[in-house]
């Protein structure tokens, strides 16, 4: 019980830090500019960006797929697919959640364990990680991208702040403490196997490891890369048909490298545990499409509600109706299960 009572404590807590930045964002919005923006919309686009990000969802999970055949061939895509929809759907509610849940979800199926899908997921952010990094590259030889970089990893002039340095000093920190545990865990592992919870640790990280290898021993490694890039040219393309379809942003003379900047700052953005990313997305896009391209307020939250209520409503349409079909489909398997006992 008191578990439970600190997990909703901090559920309450992460709500409120959401509605705090919400709040800060739109506290001196002019409602009747920011709806008259949103009405301007180019509606077609915003369908096109909708339909891309559902066919995204369905790339992010054969990718996965590919991931997991070394653990299991009998994934289908429609598992995958469902799984990640879901996974979306939980992400929306409680942060960080939906990774454990798509897990969760494709172990159900008894094709393979939950340990080792979470090793491939882990791999898979990990490959998401290198992709934002390539993203920066090309801005560093692209005019005023340059400084703006640059003034990310030193401090000066950061958008929507932080000292990107310092975050890399303190995420340099936790993987030396890491590497650490890890040494000293080896050395000692007799020891520690001995007890219940080193045991179980032990075999956790063993089944974890599956899920890492696998990711390395892919039949079909340029599929897995070509979705890869796929996937993030999609998610460059949303973002710039976030552009053409505000007229704001189209006139403030907003064009493809400013889309690929401003898909790296939503990212980040994303990457804030509160729910939904509701607040810190809007937060931090707001903020950048102000303080660099000089865009109004009223603009620019334009700009971020129409960027991420798109994927959020997506997010909720394709979730809702993936979890209807994972339903009925663990219904059937259950009624069939239950049919072969009988006639057993």
């Amino acid at each position: 019980m008191q578990f439970n009572a600190r997990k909703v404590f901090r559920y309450i807590l992460l709500l409120a830090v959401s509605a705090g930045l919400l709040w800060f964002i739109f506290r001196n919005e002019n409602w009747g500019e920011f709806w008259a923006d949103i009405k301007s919309c180019r509606w077609g686009w915003v369908a096109a960006m909708m339909l891309l990000q559902c066919l995204v969802t369905l790339m992010r999970g054969e990718r996965w797929r590919l991931m997991m055949r070394p653990l299991t061939r009998d994934l289908t895509v429609r598992e995958t697919y469902d799984a990640y929809a879901i996974c979306y759907l939980s992400n929306l509610l409680i942060p960080r959640s939906g990774e454990v849940v798509r897990c969760g979800l494709v172990a159900e199926t008894r094709k393979t364990s939950f340990e080792g899908a979470l090793g491939s997921v882990v791999m898979e952010r990990v490959w998401d990680i290198i992709c934002v990094i390539v993203s920066c590259i090309p801005l560093l030889f692209v005019g005023h991208f340059r400084e703006i970089v640059i003034g990310w990893f030193t401090g000066n002039d950061a958008p929507a702040g932080g000292n990107a340095l310092m975050w890399l000093w303190i995420g340099l920190a936790l993987a030396a403490v890491v590497v650490v545990a890890v040494i000293l865990a080896r050395r000692h592992r007799e020891s520690l196997n001995r007890t219940k919870i080193g045991a179980a640790i032990f075999g956790f990280c063993g089944k974890m490891a599956e899920g890492f290898k696998a990711a390395f021993k892919m039949e079909r490694k340029w599929a897995f890369f070509g979705y890869t890039i796929l996937i993030w040219v999609s998610y460059w393309l949303c973002s710039l048909w976030t552009i053409w379809a505000l007229p704001s942003a189209d006139a403030a003379g907003l064009g493809g490298w400013d889309a690929l900047f401003l898909m790296i700052v939503g990212s980040i953005g994303w990457l804030v545990p509160v729910p939904g990313g509701f607040g810190a997305y809007h937060g931090i896009l707001s903020l950048t499409l102000g303080s660099i391209y000089g865009l109004a307020m009223t603009e620019a939250n334009a700009f971020a509600v129409l960027s991420h209520e798109t994927q959020v409503v997506q997010m909720l349409v394709i979730g809702l109706i993936s979890l209807a079909t994972w339903a009925i489909v663990r219904r059937r398997r259950a009624r069939s299960m239950t049919n072969t006992s009988q006639s057993i």
